[in-house]
């Protein structure tokens, strides 16, 4: 994977988590299918509709996509469901190397945050199960803010975290959603392709 990497005197890095620097979407696919299945969705989840909501918090997609399938749901239930799912098998999610060694490297002379649309819980988990806890001293994620990607409000706080001015700041997203918020935010940003 090549990274293009636009010019400019950046502050600060921002990194999405999932799909960004851990190839985690295919695992959260796997989960939303299976949850779904058990309250009546008919056939397998769509994964164009899947993609299209990445950055989206978690609980705002188990509405959005119980209203696309026509299925009554508890959110708050399905939410927690898929979450146990995932975390089950986060272990075996690889980290998006040429994004990691680029926070690696910039890390060392510049702030560095993830943004995340996931829940806290689930989002310190994954980077500490895949050694990247230590590497971030601003981690926001959808509980911090009340308002989640496409909304630039989680790219707003990392960058306030940091102590720099959203206008330089750098932001790494492999979704609609997360680029949508960006340029909210008046930020630069770098498309990951994280889908296969």
């Amino acid at each position: 994977m090549q990274l293009d990497i636009p010019p400019g005197d950046f502050a600060a890095y921002i990194f999405d988590l999932d799909g960004t620097l851990v190839d985690t979407m295919p695992l959260h696919y796997l989960a939303w299918d299976e949850v779904l299945r058990r309250v009546g969705m008919p056939g397998t989840l769509s994964e164009d509709l899947f993609y299209s909501l990445g950055g989206v918090p978690t609980l705002r997609v188990a509405e959005l996509l119980a209203a696309h399938y026509g299925l009554k749901i508890d959110p708050r239930k399905v939410f927690h469901e898929k979450e146990a799912l995932f975390s089950a098998r986060t272990h075996e999610a690889p980290l998006i190397e040429p994004v990691v060694a680029f926070a690696r490297r910039v890390a060392t002379t510049h702030p560095v945050a993830v943004a995340s649309g996931g829940p806290r819980e689930i989002v310190s988990h994954t980077l500490r199960l895949k050694g990247l806890a230590s590497l971030f001293g601003v981690v926001v994620s959808a509980d911090d803010v009340a308002h989640g990607k496409p909304a630039p409000d989680m790219f707003l706080l990392a960058a306030k975290n940091m102590g720099v001015e959203p206008t330089r700041c750098l932001v790494f997203e492999d979704a609609e959603p997360g680029m949508r918020a960006a340029e909210a935010a008046g930020m630069t940003w770098v498309r990951v392709a994280s889908r296969k």
